[in-house]
């Protein structure tokens, strides 16, 4: 069975959860070969081995001194050498655009925001906010895919991981452009959103940039705070926290909206979340038909009952 390599997306030793998407979907189409660019501690492969990764390739860490040019030489190589079936990556910008200098080097062609994959290696793309289904495949070549984070949910399946360096030779055109700085982002108490078991997300109805009863009911569940476009636009909360078509793709067991109506651009952002619970004043609202459970009433009068009664019950 040809190998798929999979590009590890991973902070501090921890893999990140896109990564286990990514190792999942590779089974599909052929062996999971996970590529490591910097230390690969124990926890981290036993991981990656959790996921189905048979291999680990391992790069030198100096690899992330420089931009995206080495990363697309050093999977360019291993998918020559190791005649892979395919590259899969995270489609995040840094790694789109890995993706395509890869693909360049390779000869090959690229498919970007992919949100499923079949063995034959037909890419799914979901368009126009979800109202329309595309597919495609590459035609020539190694296909180089980048699948949008919390599209395949992740499935364990055990993996021998057996680990191997990789030295290679990166070219000097590679390097005109390295990194001279890092700043690290300060991490608050709440869990990343696109990581996130439990998201809670305000929109328009929050009515100001006064986002605490968003915010206190996803402390009071440990969850991610998102934010609808509206919001966003509307200054009331950063861009990062954006759900939607334009944002963010979560997929958390639990999806609590308040005061959002449900536009097709945000649904497209969080519709594959397991259980969605809907507050809005409008019993008309978009966001109703998809989800699970919803209270017709104001969020500023039904959210903080409700964060009452979580804390009452810890």
């Amino acid at each position: 069975m040809a190998e798929v390599l999979v590009l590890v997306d991973h902070v501090d030793g921890q893999v990140k959860k896109v990564t286990l998407e990514l190792l999942t979907a590779a089974r599909r189409v052929g062996e999971p070969s996970a590529v490591v660019v910097g230390e690969a501690t124990d926890e981290l492969v036993a991981k990656l081995g959790e996921y189905g990764a048979e291999k680990v390739y391992t790069a030198p860490a100096e690899l992330d001194d420089y931009v995206v040019a080495p990363k697309a030489e050093l999977l360019a190589k291993l998918a020559t050498d190791k005649s892979a079936a395919a590259v899969l990556v995270s489609a995040t910008a840094e790694n789109k655009e890995i993706a395509g200098r890869t693909a360049v080097k390779l000869g090959s062609g690229v498919l970007t925001d992919v949100v499923d994959i079949t063995p034959e290696l037909v890419a799914e793309h979901s368009i126009f906010g979800g109202a329309v289904i595309t597919h495609a495949k590459v035609t020539k070549g190694v296909p180089v895919v980048a699948v949008r984070p919390n599209a395949v949910p992740a499935e364990p399946a055990s993996g021998a991981a057996a680990v191997e360096a990789v030295e290679i030779e990166i070219s000097e055109a590679a390097k005109a452009a390295r990194i001279t700085d890092r700043v690290k982002q300060e991490k608050g108490a709440r869990p990343e959103l696109t990581e996130a078991a439990i998201v809670v997300s305000g929109g328009r109805g929050v009515g100001s940039e006064d986002f605490s009863v968003v915010e206190n009911l996803a402390d009071a569940l440990g969850a991610a705070v998102g934010a609808s476009r509206a919001a966003v636009d509307a200054g009331w909360y950063p861009h990062a926290f954006q759900v939607g078509q334009t944002g963010k793709t979560v997929s958390p067991n639990l999806y609590i909206a308040l005061g959002i109506s449900g536009a097709i651009q945000h649904r497209a952002g969080m519709q594959t979340s397991k259980t969605i619970v809907a507050v809005n004043k409008d019993p008309e609202a978009p966001i109703l038909e998809i989800s699970d459970f919803a209270v017709i009433g104001d969020l500023h009068k039904v959210a903080p009952q409700l964060t009452e009664e979580i804390n009452k019950r810890k």
